[in-house]
């Protein structure tokens, strides 16, 4: 829905005296456009023009104002009719407005008045509605599969085909992956590119809430269910009700809420704590854990149930280390955000940041990289980004150094470079710790092997 200049509102009154009238205190308003007919039929094959409001006489010959409007409702259940009547009995006016009319209004001396204010309520409402709509897609655009979730390595493109085919259905998808690699972000993806995105968008991390709470943070309770439990509370179930529910850190779901969990997807209902009336679920389940669930399930420590009803499309995240020139799209997006966001001057990477970034492991993925480079830019003095702005965790173990399979020269390299860091370039030091001799030192030095540290005096 879009938000227009123009505000078209069709008035429907068998007197034309009386309809001229409306219409030409409407059109007081430059912004509104009126249109003007004096029985139902001709109003009726005209709501194909989609009319943002619509005044309808109640009391008319052939077809009265309650079909009109019942006819309304059929073909545009969400445009706002104001019934205007001579008729001041309030039954009348309740049963109307009962049956979708937004204002009922009575014909009297201060009828346009009211009506006046009327469609500026409608108009509210309208504009209103307008907002939403764009902000909800706003949000789609947001968290679109290769817009909101960076990357152009193969294998995220695996990933975004895997997202599209999941948000053309229903299906329950299952993404696993280490902590810090987006898996939130890929299951808004799936959701609001899905035709559940008007919906809403719930989350539950399972490992956050203590097990106590967890029952009823899902399911809700009654008013008196327990003690404190002053008034019902809706669960994250209801609260998901045409939309999805985010299940994060599943594997952290103790054994009994397993069970409870499991019946609610097969009957699709649940029973609120005190309650004993089973309601209706309408939701979409996206469920999400860094540990591996299927041994899990063979260790029992999980159902095994429940871990085939949750499968559905699985969805696995790589790490960060596996994903090649995506680290460096990655660092720049965070960089231009951060400046962005700190009305700070944009600033570029140098070549030996890049280097120092591609040989880092990034163990807290994703996320560890957007901390290291919000810090870069605080800590960067010029307008780029060197290696030692950059501060990656050190003391790789040696199978996860080993896992870039590199070349044994390549290797002695970033161990020189280490140690000529670590004693400030003090060359004749490092020499006596790795035991070896200082022109290799000095050869490395030359051909610019290690340009990130100077010679000392």
């Amino acid at each position: 829905m879009k938000k227009s200049d123009t505000f078209t509102i069709f008035v429907l009154d068998d007197d034309p005296w009386y309809g001229t009238l409306l219409e030409h205190y409407l059109k007081l308003n430059q912004e509104y456009t009126v249109e003007r007919y004096e029985n139902g039929p001709d109003l009726l094959a005209n709501l194909y023009k989609m009319p943002q409001a619509i005044t309808v006489d109640f009391a008319m010959p052939g077809m009265d104002g309650g079909e009109v409007l019942k006819r309304i409702k059929e073909q545009l259940p969400d445009v706002p009719v104001i019934i205007i009547s001579a008729q001041g009995e309030v039954k009348v006016a309740v049963s109307l407005l009962k049956k979708g009319a937004f204002d009922y209004i009575v014909k009297d001396d201060d009828t346009t008045d009211r009506l006046w204010n009327s469609v500026i309520h409608v108009r509210e409402m309208y504009n209103l509605r307008a907002e939403v709509a764009t902000l909800k897609s706003e949000v789609g655009k947001k968290y679109s599969f290769q817009h909101g979730i960076i990357g152009q390595s193969p294998v995220m493109m695996d990933v975004f085909k895997l997202m599209e085919k999941a948000s053309q259905t229903n299906i329950t998808v299952s993404i696993s992956g280490d902590t810090g690699t987006g898996k939130e972000l890929v299951a808004k993806g799936i959701h609001y590119n899905s035709t559940r995105k008007n919906g809403p968008f719930v989350a539950v991390n399972m490992a956050a809430i203590p097990h106590e709470l967890l029952e009823s943070e899902l399911f809700g309770y009654e008013k008196g269910a327990f003690t404190g439990a002053t008034n019902r509370k809706l669960g994250k179930f209801e609260e998901a009700s045409g939309g999805t529910l985010f299940l994060d850190e599943i594997a952290d779901l103790d054994l009994g809420l397993q069970a409870k969990l499991l019946r609610a997807l097969q009957e699709r209902t649940i029973m609120r704590l005190g309650g004993n009336k089973e309601i209706p679920i309408d939701v979409r389940i996206i469920i999400a854990t860094h540990q591996n669930l299927k041994a899990e399930a063979a260790a029992k420590k999980f159902r095994e149930d429940l871990y085939y009803r949750l499968l559905g499309l699985p969805i696995n995240l790589p790490p960060l280390k596996e994903r090649g020139q995506d680290i460096i799209i990655l660092a720049r997006h965070f960089v231009q955000t951060f400046c962005q966001e700190n009305n700070i001057k944009e600033k570029s990477l140098s070549k030996n940041g890049i280097a120092k970034l591609m040989n880092y492991h990034f163990p807290g993925n994703v996320r560890e990289l957007k901390s290291v480079m919000d810090l870069a830019v605080v800590l960067c003095n010029g307008d780029t980004i060197e290696d030692s702005d950059l501060n990656t965790q050190p003391g790789e173990s040696t199978l996860e150094m080993l896992a870039y399979e590199k070349t044994l020269k390549e290797y002695e390299e970033d161990i020189i470079k280490h140690y000529l860091k670590k004693y400030q370039s003090n060359v004749v030091m490092v020499a006596e710790k790795l035991d070896i001799g200082k022109s290799t030192i000095y050869r490395m030095l030359q051909s610019k092997k290690v340009n990130a540290y100077d010679l000392p005096n």
